[in-house]
This record gives structure tokens, C-alpha cells and sequence, in this order.
């Protein structure tokens, strides 16, 4: 009788591992997809995703060179929190390389782009630098939590006077969002 309760307890034990494994890959599974399913389009494949990290990498570069880590995380965060925002596009290449005509002129949302600066990929150890923050930043998530309502920036020795509210400085530059 003994022996049958303990092939009884093993066999239960086993199915309730199953159901257990079963339940947790399911989870896991589901949160992954959420996630995805949560990301624009622009993130699908691989190449978008290569595509994507070439012109973070390359606005970080051009934006925050010499600056600290977290300089550059900086510029990486305001440029993924404009593709979150409704005002700007949903692509982080469209966001990097956005001009806009005000009063006749073209204006870009990062200045390097409109400066007709050299727009070739850099082999330096900053921008494997940039490289490297960009994929932290936009593939592990990596955020500065001051800067999480942060959607524009300036260096230091320029005075915009613009309408937005400073939320933080960082290396040379300073950070703002909306006035809220």
C-alpha cells in the first residue's frame, strides 16, 4: 500500500512541476509579447533595429561626443522620449533627422544635421561609445529618471529663451519639458 502512495505522490508531484513550468512559460511568454506588441513597427526586424541604433548612435555622437556617460544617455533619452510623444515622429531616424520650414527657414531638430556637418559613420572610440550607450539605452532600457518628461536640450553657451521648463543640467547641456 506504501508503494502505491508514493507512486500516487510521484506522479502528482510531476504533473503539478508541469503545471507549474507550464504556468511560468506562459508568463513569461506573455509579458515578452506585451511588450512587442507595445514597441512601433520600426523596432520589428533586425535591420530597423540595426538601422535604428546607427542614427541613435550617431545623433549621440554628434550631440554629446565628449561628454559623460550620462551626457549621452541624456541626448539618447530625448530622442526616444520624442518618438513617444504624438508631436514628433514615431521612428527614431525620423526624429534624428527632422527639418522643419518656420518663417522660411529650415530649422532641424538637432542642429548637426542642418550644419551639413560630415553625416558618415565614425570609427572613433566615441562614437563606439555612442554605439554603445545607444544600445543600452534603446534595447535594455536604460533611463535617467530626471529626464523622463525631457524633450529638448541646448549646450550651455546658447540662450534660446525658450518657453519650457528647465528639468535638469548635465555636462554642457541643459534639459526641459513642457511647461506643465
Amino acid at each position: 500500500m506504501t508503494f502505491s502512495i508514493r507512486i500516487i505522490n510521484s506522479i502528482l508531484g510531476v504533473v503539478l512541476l508541469a503545471i507549474i513550468i507550464n504556468a511560468v512559460t506562459a508568463f513569461k511568454f506573455g509579458s515578452v509579447q506585451e511588450v512587442a506588441l507595445d514597441k512601433p513597427r520600426s523596432y520589428v526586424s533586425v535591420k530597423n533595429v540595426d538601422r535604428t541604433l546607427d542614427c541613435l548612435a550617431m545623433n549621440i555622437y554628434k550631440e554629446a561626443a565628449h561628454e559623460s556617460f550620462e551626457g549621452k544617455v541624456a541626448v539618447a533619452q530625448v530622442t526616444l522620449n520624442r518618438v513617444d510623444d504624438p508631436r514628433f515622429p514615431k521612428d527614431v531616424c525620423a526624429v534624428v533627422y527632422q527639418k522643419n520650414l518656420i518663417m522660411e527657414k529650415v530649422v532641424c531638430q538637432f542642429s548637426w544635421y542642418c550644419m551639413g556637418k560630415n553625416k558618415s559613420k565614425p570609427t572613433d572610440e566615441a562614437y563606439k561609445e555612442s554605439y554603445a550607450v545607444a544600445k543600452k539605452v534603446l534595447l535594455e532600457g536604460f533611463r535617467l529618471d530626471s529626464l523622463n518628461d525631457a524633450l529638448y536640450y541646448h549646450a550651455v553657451y546658447v540662450n534660446p529663451a525658450w518657453p519650457y521648463k528647465k528639468i535638469n543640467k548635465i555636462g554642457n547641456h541643459i534639459f526641459y519639458k513642457d511647461k506643465v
